[in-house]
């Protein structure tokens, strides 16, 4: 006669069997990951380029999380792990390499037979480009994944207008040299894309200045007295410089004068007779880059040293209400 099985029996058992039961049921639509093995690097989707000093690096070491960890590579271009004898030089090197090597250096103190490596780059540090001078925004940035010349001075909001010179000068560290190369890139073929080599690709480490464009300085019985830049080619004179400060006023001085600082800095003042070349009856006379293009009023008096030295010197806001004051 077999015994009589009661409910609260049944119940008990269908209680131990269903945890179980509900832990062989598998949801399809959610992924598995092996415990011993936790995918915490946050920059895997940074591109793998050769690595250098203060890079962040995450290490993963399947089954073996005691060395799975971020790792920034120290100022000698290597990386220390936990037990190693020994650290590992990375410098130069990409993620690849650098999974092979740990590996090698695992197996070689014996911590671990067969270790299966992944390295990813979570920050570069070691990759900067900055970009200075006459641009919108002056920026610093890493040189991560393809970076050209065009797309460093978008990162700087562009050239600004009527204040960016003719060149642009790029920076290189040189090997192990302690002088760096500098390379000269003129703009207008640049920006317009007619000479397509002149956009070059940038790896990290450039320092790209945009010098201000060179400018001299109208003062005295003119219209708008002030800086104005230097144009290019052989249109730069006595005449265009008038027309850029649009024209003169009533009771002009028909003598000005060119203030010209040589090469020791001092001014040396040159005399030019304006009437005769607005009226083209004497030949026009070159501006040069930091002169002082000086009209008197009717009396003709003359400004002095300090003032022209103020002139050559001061921002442009200064300079433009200095001129005004000369009248």
């Amino acid at each position: 006669m077999q015994p009589k099985t009661t409910l609260p029996t049944c119940l008990a058992v269908f209680a131990m069997v269903l945890p179980a039961a509900a832990q062989q049921i598998q949801d399809p639509t959610r992924a598995v990951t092996p415990a011993p093995y936790m995918d915490t690097n946050p920059g895997s989707n940074l591109p793998a380029q050769p690595v250098g000093p203060e890079d962040l690096l995450s290490l993963q070491v399947y089954d073996a999380p005691e060395f799975s960890r971020t790792v920034r590579i120290a100022s000698d271009g290597s990386i220390r792990l936990p037990m190693l004898k020994s650290t590992i030089r990375v410098e130069g090197l990409l993620p690849k390499d650098i999974e092979t090597l740990v590996a090698e250096a695992l197996q070689r103190d014996k911590l671990l037979v067969d270790p299966f490596v992944t390295v990813n780059v979570v920050d570069y540090h070691s990759r900067p480009i900055n970009v200075t001078g006459a641009v919108r925004t002056p920026t610093i940035f890493q040189a991560v994944g393809t970076v050209t010349l065009l797309d460093a001075l978008a990162r700087a909001g562009g050239l600004i207008p009527d204040q960016a010179g003719p060149e642009i000068l790029i920076t290189r560290p040189n090997g192990n040299t302690k002088t760096d190369s500098i390379q000269r890139i003129p703009v207008k073929p640049l920006i317009n894309a007619t000479e397509p080599e002149l956009n070059l690709k940038l790896t990290g480490g450039e320092t790209i200045r945009v010098p201000d464009v060179a400018k001299f300085t109208v003062a005295g019985s003119v219209s708008h007295p002030g800086l104005y830049p230097i144009m290019d080619g052989n249109s730069n004179t006595v005449i265009t410089a008038i027309a850029q400060a649009q024209g003169t006023i009533q009771y002009y001085s028909h003598t000005a004068y060119i203030y010209r600082p040589d090469a020791s800095g001092a001014n040396r003042e040159i005399q030019i007779k304006l009437g005769d070349i607005l009226q083209r009856k004497a030949p026009d006379v070159a501006i040069l880059p930091r002169d002082v293009l000086y009209v008197p009023d009717s009396s003709g008096r003359r400004i002095t040293d300090r003032t022209v030295t103020a002139l050559t010197s001061v921002a442009g806001g200064a300079a433009v209400a200095l001129t005004y004051v000369l009248r």
